[in-house]
């Protein structure tokens, strides 16, 4: 009986995990019918409409961000014009599991390679990295065990505006957003918008 019983267990614990990953052909068709229009059939994002690349993020990451719109912890601050955009699109996904499809869809997609748009100093943004590190690891490649997602998939003009959002208290300060709490402090240490 009790082998049953562990058995049983394991099986339940592979159902829960392979429900947790998400139907990619269901979320592609629901990425298509919603998301594509926004962040690009290749998940590449649209920069005239401020719309972030998708493609190739951490399917976790991507699930926690759908859901934090629908509740209104990300994208309620009303300075957060494109959050709010953003808002209504997420409550088209009925259900934990139409988010699980979508970002298990996009998580599939392969990361695109964007130029730099806003000049700086790559020595410079180097030597300020370094607070970052800990969390989005030496590569920027994210680390989940931190909740921190890959910022290298990512055009450099969305991740400025994240950051002045979370130096400005508009994302991360919601008191349902724990992770946005962890990295509102870490923007605070960057001086300026050069920085």
């Amino acid at each position: 009986m009790k082998k049953r019983l562990v058995l049983c267990g394991l099986a339940l614990f592979a159902c829960a995990t392979l429900l947790a990953q998400g139907d990619i052909a269901k979320g592609k068709a629901k990425y298509n019918a919603i998301c594509v229009t926004c962040h690009g059939a290749e998940g590449e994002g649209n920069k005239a409409l401020n719309s972030p690349a998708v493609a190739g993020q951490e399917q976790w990451y991507l699930a926690r961000q759908l859901k934090y719109f629908k509740e209104g912890i990300r994208g309620g601050d009303a300075k957060d014009l494109y959050g709010m955009q953003m808002r209504p699109m997420s409550m088209v996904l009925v259900n934990d599991a139409e988010i699980d499809n979508v970002a298990a869809y996009v998580s599939s997609l392969p990361a695109k390679k964007f130029p730099h748009e806003l000049g700086g100093d790559p020595n410079r943004g180097k030597a300020l990295y370094t607070t970052c590190i800990a969390c989005h690891g030496p590569d920027a490649l994210g680390m989940k065990t931190m909740n921190s997602p890959k910022l290298t998939i990512q055009q450099d003009w969305y991740i400025l505006r994240q950051l002045k959002n979370f130096k400005e208290g508009i994302r991360g300060a919601n008191p349902k957003d724990i992770y946005g709490m962890q990295m509102r402090p870490m923007a605070m240490v960057l001086a300026d918008e050069k920085a």
